[in-house]
């Protein structure tokens, strides 16, 4: 049976370079790369595109043994990440739920039911250390921290409910590190580590091979560590 990855977001920073490590890879048969500019388009903020594509991938004819969201958003409609209280502002939090929450969860929807049944197969999607409540240590990103940590709940829910159809599929929550795209311009302080796409898309795809089916619900870093939520 063909093997089938599926990058979203395959038009950003870190999707791009997962879709052309995985070309070349060779471990699928068919990449199918996914986003607003694709065909059919996909729009995290309107499910029937998500459906659209899901109906596409199903049939694509093949077993789907690897969905990879690489969305999310740091900036929405120009507002930065706030650093009080005194900034927050009902309708960016909103936004910041509807991209890096409901978006991924409604992929879940609409991508966890196409997973074979029976063998192996993976659901990553990014999030960010920031999301961690327990790594919380120097406040602010209101939004951005929120969002990411609800991100993370569903995650943990949707494996809860996958692994009763599908006892060897994965759900995991995957924090990239700190790459050197569009969402971290203006943002990576002075010491960090900042990767280029290409060799977080690596090891992004180095965690996945790696992981079993009883880590299926966790939160990850780049370097496969667990985060703590």
């Amino acid at each position: 049976m063909t093997t089938i990855a599926i990058v979203m977001g395959a038009s950003g920073g870190i999707g791009s370079a997962l879709r052309g490590v995985l070309e070349r890879s060779g471990d699928f048969d068919s990449i199918i790369g996914l986003s607003r500019s694709s065909e059919p388009g996909l729009d995290l903020l309107d499910e029937d595109s998500i459906r659209n594509c899901a109906e596409r991938a199903r049939g694509a004819g093949g077993d789907i043994r690897l969905v990879f969201d690489a969305t999310g958003a740091l900036m929405l409609d120009g507002a930065r990440p706030e650093k009080s209280l005194r900034e927050l502002d009902p309708a960016a939090l909103a936004r910041s739920y509807a991209v890096n929450a409901i978006g991924p969860a409604l992929l879940m929807k609409h991508f966890l039911p196409l997973l074979p049944r029976n063998g192996r197969s993976v659901f990553a999607t990014l999030s960010a250390r920031v999301g961690s409540i327990g790594d919380n240590r120097l406040g602010g990103w209101y939004a951005y921290r929120a969002s990411k940590a609800g991100l993370n709940q569903l995650v943990r829910t949707a494996a809860v409910e996958l692994v009763r159809s599908r006892p060897e599929a994965i759900c995991v929550a995957l924090h990239p590190g700190t790459v050197r795209t569009s969402l971290t311009e203006g943002f990576a302080k002075a010491g960090l580590e900042v990767r280029e796409p290409e060799q977080a898309a690596e090891e992004l795809l180095e965690i996945v091979r790696g992981l079993e089916p009883q880590q299926s619900g966790g939160f990850f870093d780049q370097h496969g560590n667990i985060i703590a939520w």
